[in-house]
């Protein structure tokens, strides 16, 4: 039976990769136009799923062999994204080029992420 534990993993990763997702979009949406209520949420709230993200990514996990793969492919992930987010934060007060490159590296990593390990 799978542990419970790596359902908690897989809910936040994917809660993270919705928060990025959600935050890619707005900021591409028209000025003139109303975004969706879910879709301001989700992005809201970001910080505090990458809080999520970090501490489950620095968490020790110890559980089946097999368990112990889904979750530390999770952790990368989890990992990688925070990196992806810090990048493009970083990108977006550049140059139009800077905060195309660094949207499309963060949208990069969330399809890759998205593909890989879920």
């Amino acid at each position: 039976m799978k542990d419970p534990r790596v359902t908690t993993y897989r809910k936040a990763l994917e809660a993270l990769l919705d928060s990025l997702d959600a935050t890619l979009r707005l900021r591409r949406w028209p000025d003139d136009e109303s975004p969706p209520e879910p879709l301001k949420q989700s992005a809201a709230d970001l910080v505090t799923r990458l809080g999520t993200a970090g501490r489950l990514a620095s968490s020790r996990f110890a559980g089946s062999v097999a368990d112990v793969s889904r979750v530390e492919t999770m952790r990368d992930a989890m990992r990688r994204l925070d990196a992806a987010y810090v990048a493009y934060r970083r990108g977006i007060d550049g140059t139009q080029v800077q905060q195309d490159e660094a949207q499309s590296s963060l949208r990069t990593e969330i399809e890759e992420t998205t593909s890989n390990s879920m």
